[in-house]
């Protein structure tokens, strides 16, 4: 009996252990694919990059953000990643990647490419192979360009429909659209020694002169009734550091802002209280209100209702302070 017994134990661990070999063996973490341990490099004609991330797309986008760093494009990002991949029971692989790029300058867009290789090396950890063809990527950055400037080309054309406050936000608008342009040309440059992009150069040199010109043309003064007379040093301030000019003045060039509320006192547990319902027009040369906005501010006060006034304008100050005369207003500049 017991030569029977230690025989059954016998065959039972041979049994186990053999089983526990064959998980082992299963759960192995592959290797990585060759290409990432050796990717090709960036030829004259051909741009590659690596990228890694938590799904294929976002591994994409790192490859890209990398691609473009290999254009001596700085990436208005930091990227630092450390992975680190343990899979198995026995023997585990470990893989460390540490990219990091910082930048100021923002980021270009990179459309034309091709993804080459795409691996998954485990749970929410993807790697990528693209490529990118510069004479296609110049074209394509070129044909961008041109569409950019076609649009920005009709809408100044447009502006001169609309009074000075709408054009001056437009062109507010169309420097913003504009201004990663000199990024592309660097780009551009990089990938056809060629290509100056003058042109572009003096047409964004262009529309920032015609911005400040009617930003030193156009003028504002503000009225304000009884109950809004200590908003009128907030306002002022406001298009002040806009570089809007506060003085008298006429013409299609000159604008009022007209400030009036509706005030109520009253008292809450200790407090008084200062409602205030203020009503801001800005009108034009004609009388015409071109732009308007509501507010409803609350002042607080334990030592009466002048003091609660003066905490609606302290309110109001910050509200400039914070989001701009513009929004306050209702109208960009």
């Amino acid at each position: 009996m017991r030569y029977f017994f230690i025989l059954f134990l016998t065959a039972a661990s041979l049994l186990f252990f053999g089983c526990a070999s064959k998980e082992v063996e299963s759960v192995q973490k592959k290797e990585l694919p060759s290409w990432y341990l050796n990717p090709p490099k960036t030829t004259q004609t051909t741009l590659y990059a690596l990228g890694e991330g938590e799904d294929t797309q976002e591994a994409i986008k790192n490859a890209l953000n990398m691609m473009a760093s290999t254009l001596s494009v700085s990436i208005s990002s930091q990227f630092d990643s450390k992975k680190v991949v343990q899979e198995g029971l026995v023997n585990t692989h470990q893989s460390t990647v540490v990219s990091t790029t910082q930048s100021d300058v923002k980021k270009i867009r990179i459309s034309s490419y091709e993804l080459i290789e795409s691996h998954k090396l485990g749970f929410k950890n993807y790697i990528v192979l693209i490529k990118s063809q510069k004479q296609k990527l110049f074209e394509s950055l070129k044909s961008e360009l041109e569409q950019k400037f076609a649009l920005v080309d009709s809408h100044i054309a447009s502006l001169s429909l609309h009074h000075a406050l709408h054009r001056l936000g437009g062109y507010k608008k169309i420097k913003d659209e504009i201004k990663d342009v000199p990024d592309t040309l660097v780009v551009m440059n990089v990938l056809n020694g060629l290509y100056d992009g003058r042109e572009y150069i003096q047409k964004i040199q262009r529309v920032n002169s015609s911005y400040e010109k009617l930003l030193s043309s156009i003028s504002v003064e503000i009225e304000c009734d009884s109950d809004s007379k200590g908003f009128k040093p907030p306002i002022k301030e406001g298009f002040s550091t806009k570089g809007v000019r506060i003085k008298d003045g006429k013409g299609s060039l000159h604008f009022r802002v007209v400030v009036k509320s509706d005030a109520q006192k009253a008292s809450s547990y200790g407090f008084t209280l200062a409602r205030f319902a203020i009503d801001i027009s800005v009108k034009d040369y004609k009388g015409s209100i071109v732009a308007s906005n509501k507010l409803n501010i609350v002042g607080h006060s334990t030592q009466g209702y002048e003091v609660a006034k003066e905490d609606v304008a302290i309110k109001l100050d910050k509200m400039i302070k914070k989001e701009g005369i513009e929004k306050i207003i209702g109208l960009d500049l």
